[in-house]
């Protein structure tokens, strides 16, 4: 891994104001709070391998706070954090679940109000990637923010092992082979979530094989106008009620699935060079959109800037591949 910032390389009046400026114009922008007023240390290292990118943090005790302000400045809305604890004793706080985490455990955090933060120097190994990958095969990320991931597991351990030893070849990878040992690691996290929700109490499987196929449907006619829940229903084979019930057990509802899938895909489209061609009402008519206006509104909604804005600021941003 390559060092981005350390505090060593500063005078210790400086150190923590130079890394909270530090983590916040160059990393995510977070409230950060110091545990003491002096002695602050820490080290930020980061590497990339495929799609994801991988930053490990060492520092003194700090909380920090990802507020709705902050996470609008990020705009990393397609995008979550694994946290494996590498050193040290963690607490996280997000969609009203509290846990702790020690050396080899691991959590999910999302793009929402969240608070990190412990009492002693700690390491953390975060792991930025799609949020696609870990919905497409979970279901919502609610189910699992916050959620301590023991150590104890043994698709918990294999997860860590495989991401110390990847940051430590990062550097030495052809691309073909950071983006294949990119999706080794993606689908031993998934495993490894998957292995802690086994021990929740268990739901009705013919209740989550509907749901994912109605999920599976959204994904193929996310360019149709015309889907809603109503016909989603209907094309799934139960009643409207019954669908609404099965979102809800996966604290989603219908409609704002459908609505943030298509602003999903669509600022997907807005940074690959592959649809450079397209208007920016042209992509949002394939997205689903009816109108420009339409797009145009929600898009901003969500994102704090226009679909034009977003394009120009991602323009060459590369594709995203799970």
């Amino acid at each position: 891994m390559r060092t981005l910032f350390s505090t060593a390389d500063y005078k210790p009046k400086d150190s923590f104001r130079l890394w909270r400026e530090t983590i916040f114009e160059r990393i995510v922008p977070v409230e950060l709070t110091p545990a003491a007023a002096h002695g602050f240390a820490g080290t930020l290292e980061a590497a990339e391998v495929g799609p994801l990118l991988m930053t490990r943090i060492t520092q003194s005790a700090v909380t920090t706070v990802a507020t709705p302000n902050t996470i609008r400045q990020h705009g990393k809305y397609e995008t979550l954090n694994v946290a494996i604890t590498l050193k040290g004793r963690v607490f996280c706080a997000q969609d009203d679940r509290t846990a702790i985490q020690h050396p080899g455990d691991i959590v999910v955090m999302d793009r929402r109000p969240a608070t990190m933060g412990s009492d002693i120097d700690t390491q953390t190994l975060f792991v930025e990637l799609p949020r696609e990958c870990l919905e497409r095969a979970l279901g919502s990320t609610r189910r699992f923010t916050a959620l301590t991931i023991g150590a104890d597991q043994v698709g918990t351990s294999m997860v860590t092992t495989f991401f110390q030893e990847l940051v430590r070849m990062a550097g030495r990878l052809t691309p073909d082979m950071s983006n294949r040992l990119s999706s080794i690691g993606i689908d031993l996290i998934v495993a490894s979530i998957a292995e802690r929700l086994a021990h929740e109490t268990p739901r009705n499987i013919q209740g989550i094989l509907i749901f994912q196929r109605a999920l599976a449907h959204i994904e193929a006619h996310l360019g149709d106008v015309n889907l809603d829940p109503a016909r989603l229903a209907a094309a799934v084979g139960v009643s409207l009620r019954h669908l609404q019930a099965l979102f809800r057990e996966q604290d989603r509802n219908i409609a704002d699935w459908i609505w943030r899938r298509r602003l999903e895909i669509a600022a997907q489209r807005l940074t690959d060079p592959g649809f450079a061609h397209l208007s920016v009402g042209e992509l949002a008519y394939n997205c689903g959109f009816s109108t420009q206006s339409h797009f145009s509104r929600r898009f901003k909604e969500s994102y704090g800037i226009s679909p034009s804005e977003y394009r120009c600021r991602n323009r060459g941003a590369p594709e995203i591949i799970c």
